[in-house]
């Protein structure tokens, strides 16, 4: 069996267990020991992580868990991102008294599911974890009960989301009829043995299996979820849905199909290349037209899925490129969200491309910060977002595709128009509102990090990529 591999994921669930048995007890002025202990359990988990990052793969659980680099660096990442996105988002529970245990708890257990999809080595595992981390997002957005437009997006997000779970599970089905093997070695292992380009039943297989792979990507044609979602959710639920998860999205892509069918890339790759180019150019091209700042995030959200999905369809380069892009983008989005929920108070939220306007004259240090976020998104150098992007399009290039790569370069040049539009508000533009922007000290702490952050990691690069490409070469 050999459990101690799962051993990070007994402790966090053991904590999850023991914060909400101790929240009975607490009364609701004390939600900050509840706050605390969330943080302290993600950061333990991270070191527990860590420290088994030895460079060795490991298989136990009866096949079906795997420990290694790759699981590592994925989990460490998730866990350290929710930690920021907790701190970042006791501002806005705070003055929207959403003040509750149940947005820590739902985090944690939407954390536990992408650990659990980041070691899966099993078909169904993936599958369960996939399921606990979607459940808890659906009842976080909904967490503003008295906001209807929250309940309407988590209804859209339910519904879409169950479908897409169908659409995923239906194609696991199909290959367990074709292999008689759920695990990921035995799929791979019957993959490797066919004629991928005439096996059609297998194609019809990956058809469904890249749909279920894509929505949660939120990638066209799979898209129509994210923008209602991410208008409608409180904005510290939108703060953790636009970071996190797209790190274990990246994790089911690797596993279920760079892993078990990656003899049959020949035939994903191609759908991946279309949605990937595609969403790209929707996404860039409809953000030009949005004014309220969430829905603009929300397709360049879409954008960025499809640099990401583009990267992978490139072998090994473009896996260590897909990985270095998810989780510096993860990063930059956590710090674009958390500057809206700076500008909101009580009863007001940032929503709109006007409640940016002379953010330089409200706090200077705040609109240099989300000037590097905004950099950083588009592309530009030196932000860490132009190395993440020339990347990808270096990983194309090499592959071969010639063309989607020059196409990925005049979209994002075509896409950096709403970006500057929103740096030009916040520099050159009256404020509405000439109230002074304050956060507390571990809030300007920790975005003065994030912000500067996007400067050196794209100044010095070398030492994450060489992470990134060091655990998809031991694990992939």
């Amino acid at each position: 069996m050999n459990i101690a591999i799962a051993t990070p994921e007994i402790f966090l669930l053991s904590t999850i267990c023991l914060i909400l048995l101790l929240d009975l007890f607490l009364r609701e002025d004390c939600r900050t020991v509840t706050y605390l202990l969330s943080i302290v359990a993600l950061l333990a988990t991270a070191l527990l992580v860590y420290s088994t990052m030895d460079g060795q793969k490991i298989v136990g659980l009866n096949d079906t868990y795997v420990r290694d680099d790759l699981s590592g660096i994925l989990k460490v990442s998730m866990l350290l991102l929710t930690a920021l996105v907790f701190v970042y988002a006791r501002k806005y529970l705070l003055d929207n008294k959403l003040w509750v245990s149940e947005f820590f708890v739902l985090g944690l257990f939407a954390v536990l599911g992408m650990m659990i999809m980041a070691s899966a080595n099993h078909l169904l595992v993936v599958y369960l974890g996939l399921e606990l981390l979607a459940l808890s997002m659906y009842a976080l957005v909904a967490l503003d009960r008295d906001n209807g437009r929250g309940s309407e997006a988590a209804m859209k997000y339910f519904v879409l989301g169950a479908v897409a779970s169908g659409l995923l599970l239906y194609g696991i089905s199909m290959l367990y009829g074709l292999s008689g093997k759920l695990d990921i070695t035995g799929v791979a292992t019957y993959v490797a043995a066919q004629d991928v380009m005439a096996n059609i039943p297998l194609l019809f297989a990956l058809v469904f299996v890249v749909a279920g792979i894509a929505f949660k990507f939120g990638a066209v044609p799979f898209h129509m979820w994210v923008p209602d979602v991410y208008q409608g959710a409180p904005t510290a639920v939108t703060l953790f849905l636009g970071s996190v998860p797209k790190i274990a999205a990246l994790a089911m892509l690797f596993r279920v199909l760079a892993e078990s069918t990656a003899a049959a890339q020949p035939g994903w790759a191609q759908m991946l290349l279309v949605f990937g180019l595609v969403s790209i150019l929707l996404g860039n091209v409809v953000a030009i037209a949005q004014f309220s700042l969430k829905r603009m995030l929300a397709y360049s959200t879409i954008a960025h899925m499809g640099f990401i999905l583009l990267g992978t369809i490139s072998g090994e380069q473009g896996y260590s490129a897909a990985l270095f892009y998810t989780i510096t983008y993860a990063l930059t989005a956590a710090g674009g969200f958390a500057i809206l929920i700076l500008l909101g108070r009580a009863g007001f939220e940032a929503e709109t491309l006007d409640d940016i306007k002379g953010l330089n004259e409200r706090n200077p240090w705040y609109a240099l910060m989300m000037m590097l976020f905004l950099f950083s998104m588009a592309g530009i150098p030196p932000t860490v977002g132009f190395y993440a992007k020339l990347s990808i399009i270096q990983a194309v290039m090499q592959a071969g595709y010639l063309w989607p790569a020059v196409f990925m370069v005049v979209v994002s040049v075509i896409g950096a128009f709403y970006y500057l539009r929103a740096i030009k508000m916040m520099y050159f533009d009256k404020p509405d509102d000439t109230a002074p922007i304050t956060a507390e000290l571990d809030f300007n702490v920790l975005i003065s990090v994030n912000g500067v952050l996007m400067l050196v990691l794209g100044l010095f690069p070398g030492f994450l990529m060489g992470v990134c490409s060091l655990a998809i070469g031991a694990s992939l």
